[in-house]
């Protein structure tokens, strides 16, 4: 029995001196690897336009049911999207989320991206449903905020126009 424990205070001597593994979290915070999936962006064109075009695929890939997209029609006066339609309501719940990305994958104009920030806390059910204002980015330096006004015909080449998949 004394050989057990003055093994055991060995093992304790031994590790005492090594570096710990531990990260001091707030202060320090380890770098994500390169295929993490953290909070969800959605992402918009360089001249403010909104990549998402409120198709729903994303939605309809999400196997937790954590999606919803209510699309409205695009006009010349109100423009958000390329499109003919946009997300008039963008909503994730983050307590159904599971993090497998299929949105991503199943997105036709690459607007939903998991980026790497996962400081995600919630006091109560109702923070914990992120919206389109909340999901979406910042407008580019060189960008216009949506709902942007174009004249019949004078629209942006530089965006590919998609069919809506619907």
């Amino acid at each position: 029995m004394f050989t057990e424990i003055v093994r055991g205070l060995g093992t304790t001597f031994k590790h005492m001196f090594e570096e710990p593994v531990t990260v001091q979290y707030p202060e320090i915070k380890r770098p994500t690897r390169e295929r993490f999936r953290g909070r969800h962006e959605l992402k918009r064109y360089d001249n403010g336009l909104e990549k998402c075009i409120g198709c729903a695929l994303c939605a309809a890939a999400c196997p937790a049911d954590a999606i919803f997209v209510d699309a409205a029609e695009n006009t010349d006066q109100h423009r958000y999207s390329p499109g003919e339609r946009y997300a008039q309501v963008y909503e994730i719940n983050m307590l159904r989320c599971i993090f497998c990305g299929f949105c991503e994958d199943a997105c036709p104009t690459e607007a939903i991206v998991l980026e790497n920030n996962y400081e995600l806390s919630f006091v109560d059910r109702q923070s914990s449903i992120y919206t389109k204002e909340m999901l979406i980015v910042p407008v580019p330096q060189a960008g216009r905020p949506t709902p942007q006004a174009v004249q019949p015909g004078k629209f942006d080449r530089s965006i590919p126009v998609m069919k809506d998949p619907v």
